[in-house]
């Protein structure tokens, strides 16, 4: 289970990008029934659940040395508490399809910051992606996409765009962290912190969850802490030892597309013009800028 052939990376490749685009759709049918932080603990403790039987089954159940705990904590914190609280609370009040393009503006947020914070150098292709990207955003922020007289509408619009900017100051701080253990072995452990984040969170502000139980409350949680969380987190770790970083990278601009037609198909989203417009000035921009950023490393490498 430690390695994959190129054919097998490529296949479980796809699977996290439908698993990710499917589970913005489930994300957005979750929040009807919980609120967003009992949404999001739960589910963390279904993938932790999860997690455990993949990673023992693996021989990846390791204890992290103190200088992998700052990681632990920024994943756990950023990407699976902050990240993953603002994208459930957004999605109330908006359409999955267009909530999914806004989240993955990560790239061009890591774009944009990590050269103001000395951590990058912003070349002409980084530039450009960007450029598009925020252009893309404009498109989608426009008027006649998003009802600005609807404070709950700007509202979730605002939290989902802040999701993407907590994710991008996590993915800045692990390029700059030297890791001890691998990110497979340490990922138990950011699930374990965020699912206790998330729940003391949870009975803080919020109480004991009610809710009636139903099978397709238990399937969407299942799929969603699963598939859509242990699979996929469990999967990408792998294929990220079997395939290119920059194939990933581009590969993953796919995940807004799937999301677009999930909640197309799932939802009965309609899909318009401008929602198109700016998924497309987005996940081009986000591949100049990835290949901007690869170009770069690429020179620094041969330069010794």
């Amino acid at each position: 289970m430690n390695s994959l052939s190129p054919r097998a990376a490529v296949g479980l490749f796809l699977i996290v990008v439908l698993a990710w685009g499917v589970n913005w759709s489930v994300t957005k049918q979750l929040v009807q029934f919980l609120p967003p932080l009992w949404t999001s603990a739960i589910r963390s403790w279904i993938a932790l659940a999860g997690l455990f039987v993949i990673l023992g089954l693996s021989n990846n159940l390791v204890i992290p040395e103190r200088r992998d705990i700052p990681v632990v904590l920024s994943v756990a914190l950023l990407h699976m508490t902050i990240f993953s609280v603002l994208v459930a609370a957004g999605v109330r009040y908006l359409p999955a399809s267009k909530a999914i393009v806004l989240g993955y503006t990560t790239p061009l947020w890591v774009a944009i910051a990590a050269p103001l914070l000395g951590k990058d150098t912003l070349t002409a292709p980084k530039l450009a992606g960007a450029l598009l990207g925020l252009i893309g955003l404009a498109v989608i922020l426009n008027p006649t996409s998003i009802d600005w007289t609807n404070t709950n509408v700007v509202m979730g619009a605002g939290m989902v765009i802040l999701a993407a900017i907590s994710w991008a100051a996590n993915i800045i701080y692990i390029r700059a962290h030297h890791w001890i253990a691998s990110p497979l072995q340490l990922l138990i452990w950011q699930v374990l912190v965020a699912t206790i984040v998330l729940t003391a969170s949870a009975l803080i502000t919020e109480g004991l969850p009610h809710v009636e139980l139903s099978r397709n409350l238990i399937l969407l949680f299942l799929y969603s802490g699963l598939i859509g969380t242990a699979l996929a987190y469990w999967a990408m770790s792998m294929v990220n030892k079997s395939i290119s970083a920059l194939t990933t990278s581009l590969g993953t601009t796919g995940t807004p597309l799937v999301g677009i037609a999930s909640a197309a198909i799932l939802l009965g989203e309609p899909i318009d013009k401008s929602l198109v417009i700016a998924a497309a000035l987005i996940v081009a921009g986000i591949g100049l800028a990835t290949l901007g950023d690869r170009l770069l490393r690429a020179q620094a490498t041969a330069r010794g």
